[in-house]
């Protein structure tokens, strides 16, 4: 491990949150477009599938490349793609081609490179960071794109309010060039060992390779089945409230942004809980508990009249969120050999990548006619009854236990 390891992953998480920026606007700015012009759950279905599905295909071959080839480069790369995407997009509506569809297309596109872009990410921290401080540097991670999370819909807002969506556009551009700057100008990492090997694999060899990997993994294997389970169950409460928020409260672009102010502060807060305390011994623990309330404010959302208690509960529910994703990215860096986790983490992204728009390819149509409330209630109902299940698997609470790097046949 290299010695200028915190100088390095300050520079590296430094690159990250400049871009998150960018593209944090760039998103909110799409979804309260589509929201406020249409105020449709089919309009918002077919911008989550755009902005996830082509994850799904990619994603394979985006975890094959993170194991093959330099990490940061791809970074770079995935990172610019989607920047000019996005400059192309500025350009058109510039020239009065506004239409929804553009949109549609621009999130697809920018997926694409998230799909590179994400598996390299996730593969490229063990790499930089030493394994004992992997939960800590992972924490201050997720607290840190909370900040972000906490600015963006913030300055979205107003900048919607004051100017043009295509400002907007143009502001990631900038972020994004800014950020790939620094990664290849001043961010110096050694290329991991498997890049610097002839490969003598074909991709769908590796791909093969990987999945197999993770069939002979039981953690794994149990964990993403769990993760499968989770993100169909999570889609109402992720993509369908700030339609329920449109409809029972009023279309004020200011209480959208309320919303997601209030839940990244709790993610930010949970993120510095994560950093501190570390969670349970058992790192299991910490994710079923923060599963249970996360279902449980899934519930209270379905029930709750009053706007600020509504808007409370997602400040429970991101607070909450850190104690699931810190917990489990870790597992995944400490059980994974280095060679496989490009391949690991992509598999989890076509996971997340198709998950949710199958789940909104129900439950978006569906709020067309049925209550968001109704949604929320059964749904969260599941995912306490799935936390439940976590906290009882034997497989994953002994691989919550464990600390050294582990294939389990």
């Amino acid at each position: 491990m290299n010695n200028n390891w915190k100088k390095n992953i300050i520079l590296f998480l430094t690159t990250q949150t400049i871009s998150l920026l960018g593209s944090s606007l760039v998103q909110y700015a799409i979804m309260w477009y589509i929201t406020l012009e249409t105020q449709s759950g089919t309009a918002m279905t077919i911008s989550i599938i755009c902005g996830f599905l082509p994850t799904l295909f990619l994603s394979p071959f985006g975890g094959v490349w993170a194991d093959r080839y330099d990490r940061k480069k791809l970074i770079a790369i995935s990172d610019s793609f989607i920047a000019i995407s996005t400059l192309i997009l500025a350009i058109l509506f510039l020239r009065g081609y506004d239409s929804i569809w553009l949109l549609y297309l621009t999130s697809s596109i920018r997926a694409l490179g998230s799909a590179i872009q994400t598996p390299a990410i996730n593969a490229l921290i063990p790499q930089i960071v030493p394994e004992d401080k992997l939960t800590k540097v992972n924490a201050s991670n997720g607290s840190i794109q909370s900040l972000v999370m906490l600015i963006s819909p913030m300055l979205s807002g107003a900048l919607l309010t004051m100017t043009t969506i295509e400002v907007i556009f143009f502001i990631d551009v900038i972020t994004a060039a800014i950020a790939v700057s620094i990664l290849v100008f001043f961010l110096h990492v050694p290329v991991h060992e498997k890049a610097l090997k002839k490969q003598e694999n074909s991709y769908f060899g590796d791909m093969k390779e990987g999945l197999e990997y993770i069939k002979n993994h039981k953690f794994l294997k149990e964990y993403f089945v769990f993760c499968a389970f989770f993100f169909i169950l999570a889609a109402p409460v992720s993509f369908l409230t700030p339609l329920q928020v449109t409809r029972n409260f009023g279309n004020d672009v200011w209480r959208l942004t309320a919303i997601e102010i209030t839940f990244s502060v709790g993610m930010m807060l949970g993120g510095g809980i994560m950093a501190a305390w570390g969670g349970f011994k058992n790192r299991v623990y910490t994710m079923a508990f923060s599963t249970l309330i996360m279902a449980l404010c899934t519930i209270a959302l379905g029930i709750v009249p009053s706007f600020w208690v509504y808007i409370s509960l997602f400040g429970l529910f991101g607070m909450v969120m850190p104690m699931f994703n810190t917990p489990s990215t870790v597992l995944i860096q400490e059980k994974v050999e280095e060679e496989f986790l490009g391949r690991v983490f992509s598999v989890l992204s076509m996971i997340t990548s198709v998950m949710m728009p199958l789940g909104m390819l129900v439950f978006g149509p569906m709020a067309d006619y049925v209550a968001i409330e109704k949604m929320l209630i059964v749904t969260g109902i599941l995912i306490f009854i799935e936390g439940l299940i976590m906290r009882g698997s034997k497989v994953l609470i002994k691989a919550g236990e464990e600390k050294e790097l582990t294939t389990d046949n």
